[in-house]
């Protein structure tokens, strides 16, 4: 039990209504979950409005409301609290509420359309292979440590981030890796957390069904270095044209890394094989099992990261040569038949263009190479022709798919891909619905020594079709695939 003027504790309050000195049990912002002695944080969502819930709480056992509208009717014996804004409130809320954590453990975020969660994970797996305790926060999944727990968003909601903060404190965690989307920063997520860094990857294509604008996407990742507290750092990718504006304003000591221009980190690529790169960072050479130019930059930002937490330069290099791709991250396996076939998240025009590009750099031209992309339903519907495009144009052979296609008709969103092919690669492309069929498709039309590339999904192990979620996972799905053809 806590008391409510303690929880409050930063939050912007507007007006009060009712006693601050009570106890409460718990916050909860979802009514369903109120129980007797708690306080309910009407937060007004994309699909609903927790402001038409309030009574519903209260009839739950809410002794505390907090809200941006105070109702026109209240309850006696209810306190009602009246904030700027409520996500913001109740991140703040939640960290009182688990005694601020991120003031415990050195928090790193970060942000940008591509790279977070390989960033993130490889940090974690480095640190952890250090001798340090250490959290992850990432679309892949929590860990506490060596504790693993399912994951639900890019950046959870405000409790739920304090309440694993609260549990690697508790566990002795001395590093937190977070992944920090614009949705997260924009729906106040991350307010009320104390970050030791900030990373920014770089930034493209994505999320423009949520954001109204190219601009409004890139203010909302520039407002999360706008936050860092002084004594941070803020490292950004100056190889990004975006990257020097979100330092403009930040207090946070100012860090860059780039392949192509002067920086702080600098980088070249020695060496580029399916086997990995050899990499010179900072004039020290480096090999490493990762695949490709994009994970060149990752590479560059968690050697950064981890010189700036303080470890020794040579030993973060040891440590890196050491690390592990991550799940569904240019992931692939070769068969029996010398077939490749690489699984990855690229579920972006950019991401997809990083994908080709690379293995373009590493292919003999010898082989051909396959395609099996598709677009998410209920998202940014502009990319759905631009992915398509770079599919056919960068590839002997394009298979459109579904992906996700969540509320929408998966031949629709096939339909809008189409348009993006041009005449010339017409020919090269194929259309099936079902998602392992095109798998299937595409290795069989693939010969010893062909490439297939199985785009868009990556880490997921479901489908989500009609408001459900089936299993599939591409990894499994083609493994399975090639060694029945193997028979």
């Amino acid at each position: 039990m806590m008391v409510l003027r303690d929880i409050l504790y930063k939050a912007s309050i507007e007006a009060v209504k009712g006693p601050t000195d009570i106890a409460v049990n718990k916050i909860e912002f979802d009514s369903r979950l109120v129980k007797e002695g708690d306080v309910f944080v009407a937060i007004r969502g994309t699909i609903s409005d927790g402001h038409a819930f309030i009574d519903k709480a209260i009839s739950l056992g809410a002794v505390a409301v907090v809200c941006e509208t105070m109702p026109e009717t209240t309850v006696d014996g209810i306190t009602y609290i009246e904030a700027k804004s409520a996500s913001a409130a109740l991140a703040h809320m939640a960290a009182n509420f688990y005694g601020n954590p991120s003031h415990n453990v050195k928090l790193v975020g970060i942000t940008g359309t591509n790279g977070k969660t390989t960033i993130a994970s490889l940090l974690y797996q480095l640190f952890r292979n250090a001798g340090y305790k250490t959290g992850l926060l990432s679309t892949v999944k929590i860990m506490v440590d060596d504790k693993e727990y399912k994951a639900t968003h890019t950046t959870p909601d405000s409790l739920t981030i304090n309440r694993y903060l609260k549990e690697m404190e508790e566990v002795g965690c001395e590093y937190c890796f977070m992944e920090v989307s614009s949705h997260g920063i924009h729906q106040n997520r991350t307010a009320g957390l104390e970050f030791a860094g900030g990373v920014f990857t770089n930034l493209s294509h994505d999320h423009l069904d949520y954001h109204s604008s190219f601009a409004e996407y890139r203010d909302v990742k520039k407002r999360f270095f706008d936050e860092l507290p002084k004594g941070s750092f803020g490292l950004v990718n100056v190889d990004d044209k975006n990257g020097l504006v979100m330092l403009q304003n930040t207090k946070a000591k100012k860090l860059t890394y780039a392949l192509k221009t002067y920086a702080d980190y600098k980088a070249q690529i020695l060496e580029n094989q399916l086997s990995g790169l050899l990499l010179k960072i900072n004039e020290q050479e480096v090999w490493v099992k990762l695949i490709g130019t994009f994970n060149a930059y990752n590479l560059l930002a968690i050697y950064a990261v981890a010189v700036n937490l303080g470890l020794e330069e040579r030993e973060v290099l040891r440590l890196m040569s050491e690390l592990e791709s991550v799940s569904g991250r240019f992931q692939f396996i070769v068969s029996d038949t010398k077939i490749t076939a690489i699984v990855d998240y690229a579920h972006t025009p950019d991401a997809l263009e990083n994908v080709l590009s690379t293995i373009e750099n590493i292919r003999t031209r010898n082989e051909q190479l396959i395609t099996v992309v598709g677009c998410g339903g209920d998202r940014d519907t502009t990319k759905r022709p631009v992915m398509a495009h770079i599919a056919s144009s960068m590839s002997d052979k394009a298979i459109f798919t579904s992906d996700n296609p969540r509320s929408e008709s998966p031949e629709e969103i096939i339909e809008e891909m189409e348009k993006g092919v041009e005449p010339q690669n017409y020919k090269k492309t194929l259309s099936i619905v079902d998602r392992k069929q095109a798998i299937k498709v595409a290795c069989q039309l693939a010969k010893p020594n062909d490439i297939i590339l199985i785009a868009g999904k990556g880490h997921e192990t479901y489908q989500e079709i009609k408001g459900e979620r089936f299993h599939f996972d591409d990894m499994e799905t083609v493994k399975e695939i090639l060694a029945q053809l193997n028979k």
